[in-house]
């Protein structure tokens, strides 16, 4: 499957990437325009953790787009947060409500077929990576790496704090990790949030069993720390380039080694 990536590490971490990719699965004619289509993407989000794959942890990427299908809600199509405003499996606006499609919405044979073309693959190669190295190790630590803008104020308000940590209310993982990454997320000066608007999504809540030895923890950046947000946003100026040398990288060097001492019990 050529939108899927499996970079393979032999160290007990996976650091996955559900919506950084940009392909629309030869539907660009569906929506309104190729360019609406991408605008919700975690922009350069792989580019960013590029390092990752140096320190031995196995990477899992799409570049299915989200707005064909989104890898990170469940395949039910339950909301993850009800009451709040989200977008949907195939989700069928922006974030900020504008709508995606030109003509019709796809209907329930196309959800379904979008299911099992791409939802479900990303899953099954995500699931048997995590036995790889659990069965390896004994224990794995899944971190899923997201991205939005700063400001999206159908969806929160105000800024985004910078780092938001999510473990579904300290459900997917051990405390001890959540604490360690927490403690250096507050130790960059940065501000941060734990389990705030973003308390992990499907990936994070459905692979996150400490009890079973896998450790799932949820990292949504705002974009501010690695690219620059126009004060207002036009298809002609977004996406801006990726910072070169990202104010924030470091922490994150550190929130991954940080994970791989958790996984192997080292303090």
């Amino acid at each position: 499957m050529s939108w899927l990536t499996v970079r393979r590490g032999t160290e007990p971490l996976v650091v996955a990437f559900p919506h950084g990719g940009t392909d629309l699965g030869e539907l660009d004619h569906q929506f309104v325009s190729p360019a609406r289509a991408r605008l919700d993407t975690d922009w350069w989000i792989a580019d960013l953790y590029a390092f990752a794959a140096d320190m031995g942890a196995t990477l899992v990427a799409t570049d299915i787009s989200r707005s064909v299908i989104d890898m990170n809600r469940d395949p039910s199509g339950a909301s993850l947060y009800p009451g709040q405003a989200t977008t949907e499996l195939c989700p069928t606006t922006t974030f900020d409500g504008a709508p995606l499609y030109r003509f019709g919405e796809p209907d329930e044979a196309e959800i379904t077929r979008r299911l099992h073309q791409y939802h479900r693959p990303y899953h099954e190669a995500l699931s048997a990576e995590l036995a790889r190295l659990r069965d390896a190790h004994g224990r794995v630590v899944l971190y899923d790496a997201h991205s939005i803008r700063s400001r999206v104020p159908r969806l929160f308000d105000g800024e985004l704090p910078q780092f938001n940590i999510g473990t579904n209310g300290g459900a997917t993982c051990a405390d001890e990790l959540e604490a360690a990454i927490t403690n250096l997320c507050a130790a960059s000066g940065e501000s941060h949030v734990v389990n705030g608007r973003f308390k992990g999504g499907w990936t994070t809540r459905h692979y996150g069993r400490p009890e079973a030895g896998v450790h799932a923890i949820q990292m949504e950046l705002a974009m501010r720390g690695y690219m620059a947000e126009p004060e207002k946003l036009s298809e002609a100026d977004w996406p801006t380039p990726i910072d070169p040398d990202p104010p924030i990288r470091p922490v994150l060097r550190q929130a991954i080694a940080a994970a791989l001492d958790f996984a192997k019990g080292r303090p």
